[in-house]
């Protein structure tokens, strides 16, 4: 994907309005504009990676960063006593923007459980 069309780069560069709650030189984190948590945070390498199914190690340093960087964002806005991170990866995955981003969510209440078991 090109760049040029991507709403998280976009966004990256301005373009686009977006409710930040962090950024430095290689990670930007917002809120999301559909939120389906009280705490629902965006956070997304400045660099354009597709997903998290084209990592390369060269990603290990800022991948390593956003991890920890979620737990601080959490606590900030709202989820202290816990969160959950999501990270869809390609179509199986149900990814729907093919720029890597991290959904951190929570808030004051316990999160419904994971994908259901079939029985």
């Amino acid at each position: 994907m090109s760049t040029d069309n991507c709403i998280f780069c976009k966004i990256v560069r301005g373009e686009i309005p977006s409710r930040k709650v962090y950024e430095d030189d290689e990670i930007l984190a917002f809120h999301d504009i559909n939120p389906l948590t009280p705490v629902h945070l965006l956070a997304v390498p400045k660099e354009h990676i597709d997903s998290m199914a084209t990592l390369e190690v060269r990603h290990a340093g800022v991948m390593g960063r956003l991890m920890v960087l979620v737990q601080r964002l959490a606590a900030d806005h709202g989820s202290p006593d816990g969160f959950r991170v999501i990270c869809n990866a390609g179509r199986i995955g149900r990814q729907d923007v093919y720029h890597l981003h991290l959904h951190v969510l929570g808030g004051p209440n316990p999160l419904p459980g994971m994908i259901a078991r079939s029985t």
